[in-house]
C-alpha cells in the first residue's frame, strides 16, 4: 500500500487564492465556447469529445487543487468539506490527504502510476498514421459521427487497404469495426494495456488529461489544465487527420492518404509525444511524496 513520504510546502493565504483564482479564470476560457455551445444546444464533432468521451464537466475544471504536499494556510469554509483535505499543521491551515486517497485508492493510484510509468519509458513509435480513426467507420454504412467522409466510402477503405494498420491503444481499437480489428498488426485487449502503451500515440495523449483528473487533489490544478490544452490540441490533430470532412467547421484535412499528408502528420505527432512526457514526468513528480 502506498505510503506518505514527503513535508509540506506552506502557501499563505494570499498566494494560494491568488492562484486559484487565475486557475478559475484560465479553465472558463478554455471551455467558454463548449459551454456556450452546450447552452444552444449545439454539438461539434471536434471538441465536444473531451467532454463527451471522458465525461468530465467544465465544471470540475474549474477546482483548484494545490497538489500532494502543499499545506494551505487561512483555509477555512467550502474547502474544508471536500474529500481529501485534513488540517494541517497550523489552525485553519488545510492540505491534501495523500494517504487517505492512497488507503481509499490505492489500486487506482498504482495502476495510473504504472501506466504512467511504463508509457513514458518506452520509445515513441510514429508508423500509425491516425489511421485508427478510418478503422472506425471502415466498410460500414454508418459512421460514429454525422459528418461527410472527405473520400466517401469507397474511397475511405481504400485507404485502410492500402495501409498497415498499427494502433497500439486499446481504447481506439475497441471501436474499430469487425472487419478492420484483424487488420490491425497487433491484437490489442485491456489486460496488454500497460504492456502497449506507448508516448507516439495520439490517443495516449490525451489519456494524460483522464489520468490527472482521477489523481484529483493530488494533482496541482495548473498541471491538469495543462493536460486539457494538450488534449484539446491533440484532438484537433486526430480530426483532421480522420477520414471525415470538418472543413465546415473550420478545420483543414491532414490528407494522411498522401506523403505530404503523413509527413505533416509525423512531424506534429513528434511533437506531441515530447509535450505529453513531459506531462507525465511533471504527474510522477507530484507523486514523489506517495512511494507507490
Amino acid at each position: 500500500m502506498p505510503t506518505l513520504t514527503a513535508s509540506a510546502v506552506h502557501l499563505a493565504g494570499d498566494l494560494w487564492r491568488a492562484r486559484e483564482s487565475a486557475h478559475r479564470a484560465r479553465a472558463d476560457s478554455l471551455t467558454a465556447q463548449h459551454r456556450a455551445r452546450a447552452a444552444r444546444g449545439e454539438p461539434h464533432p471536434v471538441e465536444d469529445f473531451l467532454f463527451t468521451y471522458y465525461s468530465y464537466k467544465p465544471a470540475l475544471l474549474r477546482r483548484w487543487h494545490p497538489g500532494l504536499g502543499v499545506e494551505l494556510q487561512d483555509a477555512g469554509g467550502v474547502r474544508g468539506e471536500w474529500r481529501w483535505y485534513a488540517p494541517g499543521s497550523a489552525p485553519g491551515s488545510l492540505i491534501v490527504d495523500g494517504a487517505a486517497f492512497a488507503r481509499e485508492k490505492g489500486g487506482l493510484l498504482q495502476t495510473v502510476v504504472r501506466m504512467l510509468r511504463a508509457t513514458v519509458s518506452r520509445p515513441a513509435r510514429f508508423g500509425c498514421f491516425g489511421l485508427h480513426e478510418w478503422a472506425m467507420v471502415y466498410r460500414q454504412g454508418e459512421h460514429r459521427h454525422p459528418v461527410p467522409l472527405r473520400l466517401g466510402p469507397d474511397g475511405t477503405n481504400a485507404v485502410v487497404e492500402a495501409h498497415e494498420l498499427r494502433c497500439t491503444h486499446y481504447d481506439a481499437f475497441r471501436f474499430f469495426t469487425p472487419e478492420a480489428a484483424p487488420r490491425n498488426d497487433v491484437r490489442l485487449s485491456r489486460a496488454t494495456q500497460p504492456a502497449r502503451e506507448q508516448p507516439g500515440c495520439l490517443h495516449a495523449g490525451m489519456d494524460v488529461y483522464r489520468w490527472a483528473v482521477k489523481l484529483g487533489p493530488l494533482v496541482p490544478g495548473e498541471l491538469l489544465l495543462d493536460a486539457f490544452e494538450l488534449a484539446r490540441e491533440i484532438r484537433t490533430l486526430d480530426m483532421a487527420a480522420s477520414p471525415y470532412d470538418l472543413r465546415s467547421w473550420g478545420l483543414d484535412p491532414v490528407r494522411i492518404e498522401t506523403a505530404a499528408g503523413k509527413a505533416e502528420y509525423v512531424r506534429r505527432q513528434r511533437a506531441f509525444a515530447q509535450d505529453a512526457n513531459a506531462l507525465r514526468e511533471r504527474m510522477l513528480d507530484a507523486l514523489a511524496g506517495l512511494a507507490v
